[in-house]
């Protein structure tokens, strides 16, 4: 599977789980907004139900109070006259208590003045009449009782009642209405909701049971892959050995052949420095003899004395000679080297328990006179011990201490050091000097074989950090440089506590 297909699989899985999530958030928002629009619906109602119902109690009281009136007025008992003063007593309580229900309807605000001073009109004929039969001049109470008759004054207020009434009818069936749609908004928006989500729900469930599908598939073509895996990683590791192998036949050949006619070279260059006296003398013994026009007399015994061309040729022709033997010396010292790595690789390593400050000690201890020389201390720290192969990590902390001692800032003290530690099955060894340093740019090059960086006034083939990073790379470990110009160089090397086969192929 493409990272491009596995990416658009990935987002079609996680499209219906937003959506999902988008969904449910929307549906809780909603449910919201209509449980408060639906509570302040019910809360309309209820209040509607409470003014009317504080409407006919407030009747409740007034007509209480005229039945009782008219008991007292006919009978002269003090029962009415006690149920009189009671009702009268609570019309009041129940008039203020429905002008505060009331007080945000205009219209009912203006109906509970009306009703108002009709009560207070009324209330006022209850205690003229009252005070009429208490004086013991009923004929006088009779009369008032058929002015406030006359004066329709119960009437005024039952009308006033009826018609405050009438609006909070209208309020209820408005109220009620708008309650229902409330519900059946928020019975639409549910069940919207719930099917969209299982909608989703679906959807999703057929993406997972596709992508299980799809992973099961992988499974079985990984399984497959893996039938023949270890015996393809066999033989590749077989054909990369043989390659390994051919090529190291191919340098020794090579180096070899190289060796024959260089040889042959030498032993040329050789006879043509023997043959450079007899030359040069003849050349000298004619040049005499046409000076003086005679026969030429030419005598090995005597050393011929040149000058002029003579000279100059003769000079020409050493310089020649040498520059010759130098080429050629320096060229067998190369084929030297590329047999001495093609040999070594075909060594096989030999993991043993190393002492390792023992092992540095005793390195230290061959160069000795090198560092006496160059003025330079090697300090050697704590050093975790391996299991390794002896013989290349002499090889490989041989030629760093040599390099430090031998690329040393001239007229300064040499410091040298030597420690390690270890980390998750690893021991780290750091080769520290306060020498010349290298370039940043050649960082990598000082690796590479026959690439030496830096001024070359040092004898050297440029093998030998090559030949080390190739061990390191044997013992399955790693290595790298920190340095720059004139502040010295820090070889970091990693290699495992213990090493074996399984750590790095040794011919790979």
């Amino acid at each position: 599977m493409t990272p491009e297909v596995w990416h658009r699989r990935a987002l079609w899985q996680f499209l219906p789980l937003a959506a999902g999530f988008l969904v449910l958030v929307a549906i809780s928002a909603g449910s919201v907004l209509l449980v408060y629009k639906s509570r302040d619906d019910s809360a309309a109602v209820v209040h509607t139900i409470e003014v009317e119902n504080q409407t006919n109690a407030l009747l409740l009281e007034i007509r209480r109070a005229e039945s009782s009136a008219r008991g007292y007025l006919l009978t002269s008992a003090q029962d009415f006259l006690g149920d009189h003063q009671e009702a009268v007593a609570a019309i009041h309580p129940e008039l203020d208590k429905l002008e505060w229900l009331t007080q945000d309807n205009p219209v009912q605000r203006e109906n509970v003045r009306k009703l108002r001073s009709a009560i207070e009109m009324r209330v006022s004929q209850f205690a003229r009449e009252m005070d009429s039969v208490k004086a013991g001049n009923p004929a006088a109470a009779a009369e008032l009782v058929r002015e406030a008759a006359a004066g329709n004054t119960t009437a005024t207020i039952r009308d006033i009642a009826n018609a405050m009434l009438t609006e909070e009818n209208r309020l209820f069936a408005m109220r009620s209405a708008s309650a229902e749609q409330s519900q059946r908004l928020a019975s639409t928006v549910t069940i919207a909701g719930s099917a969209l989500v299982i909608a989703l729900a679906g959807i999703s469930m057929m993406l997972l049971r596709r992508s299980a599908r799809a992973r099961d598939e992988a499974e079985a073509m990984l399984r497959d892959a893996n039938l023949n895996l270890e015996a393809t990683v066999d033989e590749r590791t077989a054909d990369l050995r043989e390659a390994n192998n051919e090529i190291q036949r191919f340098a020794y050949i090579v180096s070899h052949d190289l060796r024959s006619p260089l040889v042959n070279i030498m032993g040329f260059t050789s006879e043509l420095e023997e043959l450079r006296h007899d030359i040069f003398k003849r050349i000298a013994s004619l040049g005499r003899a046409v000076a003086s026009a005679q026969a030429p007399v030419v005598s090995i015994e005597t050393e011929p004395v040149l000058d002029g061309v003579d000279l100059k040729l003769s000079q020409e022709f050493s310089e020649a000679l040498a520059f010759i033997k130098s080429s050629i010396a320096k060229m067998d010292r190369l084929i030297s080297a590329i047999l001495n790595l093609t040999r070594e690789g075909r060594r096989q390593f030999e993991p043993v328990p190393i002492d390792m400050r023992q092992l540095i000690e005793s390195i230290v201890a061959t160069l000795a006179h090198q560092a006496a020389e160059a003025d330079a201390t090697v300090d050697i720290g704590n050093l975790p011990n391996l299991v390794s192969d002896r013989l290349a990590l002499e090889q490989i902390f041989s030629n760093l201490i040599d390099n430090a001692i031998k690329y040393l800032r001239p007229g300064v003290p040499g410091e040298i050091s030597v420690k390690g530690r270890t980390k998750l099955g690893f021991a780290i060894f750091e080769v520290t000097d306060n020498g010349r340093g290298i370039d940043q740019k050649d960082h990598q090059r000082i690796f590479d074989l026959f690439r030496r960086a830096g001024t070359q006034d040092k004898p050297g083939q440029g093998i030998g950090l090559a030949h080390v990073r190739a061990l390191v790379r044997r013992l399955g470990g790693t290595m790298s440089v920190a340095s720059e110009l004139n502040s010295g160089s820090t070889f970091t090397i990693t290699l495992p506590l213990k090493w074996n086969a399984t750590n790095r192929k040794q011919d790979a």
